[in-house]
């Protein structure tokens, strides 16, 4: 498809609460609660129909992104969008990772991009990864309106990929369960502009 004069709208879907509680859930496989079913439908209630929809393969994604596949809207699994590993804290409570290694989970809470969980996935590789994945489909979804479902980490690294910021500002950004977030590619001949969307409650006219 020519990108003259075309807009890509983006939609970044964090998934909703889970089962297991408060933990580093990173790579850890668990389903979403109930509550998190009913953030997830509450957050797209009256949002335009999407074209595509991309997901991560874990199930607190991977199930809500199906339950919007239809026969003219594709889903697709991208292994890239996972969530960062974060190694042997992988599975654990937050409060017991903070009460048996207190100076690494501060040096983690504190500096992200230079502390890396021990036997875990850097802040550096998760960006490349997820730039990766999204470059990869990138120019089959030019001009189209998609839904990305994905996690906290992963939204962070896509934002700063498709915004051109540092990684160092991107980890300061609070992602909620269920939170939309959208960002628009303006395309003009051979030049692309992001634009990142704010949505105003009561404002349905504004997203699109």
């Amino acid at each position: 498809m020519s990108t003259e004069h075309s807009v890509t709208r983006i939609d970044l879907l964090r998934h909703g609460a889970c089962e297991g509680g408060e933990i580093f859930r990173g790579v850890t496989d668990v389903e979403l609660s109930d509550t998190g079913w009913q953030q997830m439908r509450a957050s797209v209630a009256g949002a335009q129909p999407w074209q595509q929809v991309l997901s991560s393969p874990l199930r607190r994604c991977r199930a809500f992104a199906d339950s919007m596949r239809t026969e003219s809207r594709p889903l697709t699994i991208e292994d890239g969008l996972r969530e960062l590993d974060f190694g042997d804290w992988e599975g654990r409570l937050v409060a017991d990772v903070w009460a048996d290694e207190a100076d690494a989970a501060r040096q983690f809470m504190r500096d992200p991009n230079s502390f890396t969980p021990p036997g875990g996935e850097s802040i550096v590789a998760a960006h490349q990864r997820v730039a990766a994945a999204w470059d990869g489909h990138a120019p089959r979804l030019t001009g189209q309106h998609v839904l990305v479902v994905a996690h906290g980490g992963t939204i962070r690294f896509l934002l700063g990929h498709l915004l051109g910021l540092p990684q160092s500002a991107v980890m300061t950004w609070h992602i909620p369960y269920a939170c939309m977030t959208r960002v628009h590619l303006l395309h003009h001949e051979e030049e692309t502009r992001p634009l990142l969307i704010s949505h105003a409650p009561g404002k349905a006219d504004e997203w699109l």
